[in-house]
């Protein structure tokens, strides 16, 4: 799909205000919409119109004209039931593509489920963006347990070497995301490197993992030994 030139952004945290103020950077028209009026006045100057609505209202919706938006990104927090209510209400105004933010993979499910079309997990998707480049540029002084990248104030990219208990253990059957609040995005084994592990991946002794997630999730996998 190429990129288009409107776009209405819904939900404006930290990763719903970066979208917004990006892309009306990049030239774009953008409207801007949150239900708290202070958020939309700090981005006011940094977006083509911002208004301050609640967007779970069907006729609100209507009132402000997103039917008419080639693209919608539906960036609300942790109100799942918010996030899946809006991104219905923008499929059935006619919006062409609607890209939501999940927090989890049941809510990207039910998302995909009700008619977005592109599904994402901003953390992970950039922390795999950031892997990616750490690894291609070969940054030499990110190789060992001490390498730590900041994504933002709360959540980083760290490598880590493999703790004891995990070796020899797949990834699926560690169940990282809900034991540990991290995701894998990266083994490196000597000199392979793995950049997509999969759930079947086994932990192998001396590996180092390459990880996102929360600092202070972060912070209690670094103790485990």
């Amino acid at each position: 799909m190429g990129l288009k030139q409107q776009f209405v952004v819904i939900g404006l945290g930290r990763f719903g205000s970066s979208v917004a103020k990006t892309l009306h950077s990049l030239g774009k028209d953008v409207l801007a919409i949150d239900q708290f009026e202070d958020t939309v006045q700090s981005i006011s100057g940094s977006v083509t119109h911002a208004v301050a609505a609640d967007s779970r209202d069907e006729n609100v919706l209507k009132s402000l004209g997103v039917g008419n938006f080639e693209v919608a990104i539906v960036a609300i927090g942790s109100n799942i039931e918010s996030s899946i209510l809006v991104t219905l209400l923008l499929k059935e105004l006619g919006v062409k593509y609607v890209i939501a933010k999940a927090q989890n993979e049941y809510h990207a499910k039910v998302l995909k489920k009700i008619g977005a079309d592109r599904v994402i997990f901003p953390e992970r998707d950039m922390g795999v963006k950031l892997a990616h480049n750490l690894l291609l540029s070969n940054i030499q002084e990110c190789i060992t347990q001490d390498c730590v990248v900041e994504l933002s104030n709360d959540y980083s990219v760290v490598e880590i070497v493999a703790p004891r208990q995990w070796v020899g253990k797949a990834l699926g059957e560690l169940n990282m995301r809900s034991k540990h609040g991290i995701n894998v995005i990266a083994i490196k084994h000597g000199k392979d490197i793995n950049v997509s592990p999969s759930a079947e991946d086994v932990i192998h002794e001396d590996d180092v993992l390459v990880v996102i997630g929360g600092t202070d999730d972060l912070d209690r996998i670094e103790r485990i030994k």
